[in-house]
């Protein structure tokens, strides 16, 4: 009993729920929907989205925010991109390097004026967002890179599977590679969050940043581990896209992804104010966002309500952070006034 009490006074329960419930309407609507093959694509069109949410759930954990991850995630692949075309090479594994190191240069430069002139995350990420794009846009280029001048690692990259199955016509399909680098990150951050000391600080800082301190957590170094941390993700998720859709272009991601990344994380139960959110919310909150956003035609409606629901999450989980920390603040009057 109490064990179904404490998993009903989660989050991610109801999350899950709605997911099950949405999932058959659509089924009965359209029964292909449940198919591995389908739900496999689903599963691998969602994982830059899934690895740039657990980048943002970290610094939303501190209270602050970052909207400066699909600029970072962008430049990344292309600058690794046009690297290995300048060079002529087909190393997967460079680009991986190259876009990690850019993810993590910027990620520094946002610490760095994050912490040293004690500036909200919101506005200096908003600044360097529009700092990286632009000098990419301006130093490295704006040329689009097709499918034919793409290097094949990435290609292949795109098409690997963790294992392959066949349908009755024949034709195979599998589980995309993409799908263990996202359980990878996922395992990598959880044991962060759940059994280092860095965790807990990022957890703290999130409670009350001035108590964090006085508990001897090293502030500046936590936010310069969150910042880079959710730079070499966004390095990672660049490559990813590359090679998901096999054309390179430095207009991609920057005005797409980030409400859609907010959206996921504020779902899935994280508070705006920092201090509380999980990776499973995390997951289940993109995993809702990507069955809104590929299935609402089928159900009737117009692509457009997409956008209505994601801004109208945002909204909603706002509204409902303020709530509960008024209602937190009316408890603690009311029990210092009974005293």
């Amino acid at each position: 009993m109490n064990r179904l009490k404490k998993l009903l006074g989660h989050n991610e329960t109801y999350l899950g729920a709605v997911i099950v419930v949405f999932a058959l309407i659509i089924t009965i609507v359209n029964p292909a929907f449940i198919k591995l093959d389908n739900l496999f694509g689903l599963m691998k069109s969602s994982s830059g989205t899934a690895i740039l949410a657990i980048g943002f759930l970290l610094v939303l954990l501190t209270g602050d925010v970052d909207v400066s991850a699909p600029a970072i995630a962008i430049s990344a692949q292309y600058i690794a991109v046009n690297t290995l075309i300048a060079i002529d090479s087909n190393s997967l594994l460079l680009a991986f390097v190259i876009a990690i190191v850019v993810g993590l240069v910027y990620g520094a430069i946002n610490a760095f004026f994050i912490t040293t002139f004690k500036l909200p995350a919101l506005i200096v990420t908003l600044g360097t967002a529009n700092l990286f794009h632009g000098g990419l846009l301006e130093f490295v280029g704006t040329k689009a890179v097709n499918t034919g001048q793409l290097p094949d690692a990435f290609k292949v990259f795109g098409h690997a599977s963790i294992f392959d199955l066949t349908r009755a016509d024949g034709s195979s399909y599998g589980l995309s590679i993409f799908i263990a680098v996202v359980a990878v990150l996922l395992l990598v951050t959880w044991l962060i969050l759940r059994f280092t000391l860095m965790g807990r600080g990022i957890y703290a800082i999130g409670g009350d940043a001035e108590s964090a301190r006085r508990a001897g957590f090293n502030i500046k170094r936590i936010q310069y581990f969150i910042y880079m941390y959710v730079g070499l993700l966004a390095g990672i998720m660049g490559i990813l896209h590359i090679s998901l859709i096999r054309y390179g272009n430095p207009n991609y991601i920057v005005d797409t992804e980030l409400l859609r990344v907010i959206a996921a994380v504020v779902l899935g139960g994280a508070v705006i104010t920092g201090g509380k959110g999980t990776l499973v919310g995390t997951i289940l909150g993109v995993t809702m966002i990507t069955i809104l956003e590929k299935n609402l035609v089928l159900i009737g409606l117009s692509s457009y309500w997409q956008q209505f629901f994601v801004g109208l999450i945002i909204v909603v989980g706002v509204a409902l952070t303020h709530i509960q920390a008024t209602l937190r603040s009316h408890h603690k009057v009311v029990v210092i006034k009974s005293q």
